[in-house]
């Protein structure tokens, strides 16, 4: 059974398809969660640590292009913003505004802990789109370049190795590791199985 054609190409098979719809809808959701983040650790440095501020509003700026990018991507793949949207907006939020109260290494420990399974899972996602829908795996790859930027000024930052700040990595990588899985129904773990198979 054969989904559709994307932009004037050959039609793909349905079960493609809907990966393709679900990769748009959790990277759409993804970005709305780090503006959300963004926008927290904002308000809070703003009046403890202005220094952090410049590099979180190139941040949150970058993630509102990402997200628009998205947005304009999902009608053409019969997508849709995610059901578990206000998961993403509250946790975002209040994830931003906690990390933020632990200060500079807070900020920079979680902007590193969502942005190295962010980099983690859109390198999956390229893998599967190869020869699949090349516009979304340029849009992916656009994204995937200032991600990464963003992980490497926070990992730059980084000088606390306490354990604490080491848990507090893991439960949000965690966090945001589940959070793509239902938001995918699960085809996140397909698509890392794929590329394993292949010798990432």
């Amino acid at each position: 059974m054969l989904h559709g054609r994307i932009d004037g190409k050959a039609a793909i098979p349905a079960r493609d398809g809907r990966t393709i719809a679900r990769i748009v809808r959790v990277n759409h959701a993804g970005e709305f969660g780090a503006i959300r983040i963004y926008s927290a650790q904002i308000v809070v440095s703003r009046w403890f640590w202005p220094d952090c501020v410049p590099a979180l509003v190139d941040m949150l700026e970058d993630e509102r292009r990402h997200c628009d990018l998205l947005f304009d991507a999902m009608p053409e793949r019969k997508s849709r913003p995610c059901r578990v949207m206000r998961f993403w907006s509250y946790g975002g939020w209040l994830l931003g505004f906690l990390t933020a109260l632990l200060g500079r290494q807070g900020i920079w420990a979680c902007t590193a802990a969502v942005e190295a399974v962010v980099h983690r899972h859109l390198d999956d996602q390229l893998h599967f789109l190869k020869g699949r829908d090349p516009d979304l795996s340029d849009i992916i790859l656009s994204i995937r370049d200032e991600e990464i930027a963003h992980l490497r000024h926070a990992e730059e930052r980084l000088v606390s190795r306490s354990v604490a700040f080491v848990a507090l990595r893991g439960i949000i990588s965690l966090a945001t590791d589940t959070l793509i899985w239902l938001s995918t129904w699960g085809d996140s773990t397909r698509m890392a199985r794929a590329l394993e198979a292949d010798g990432r």
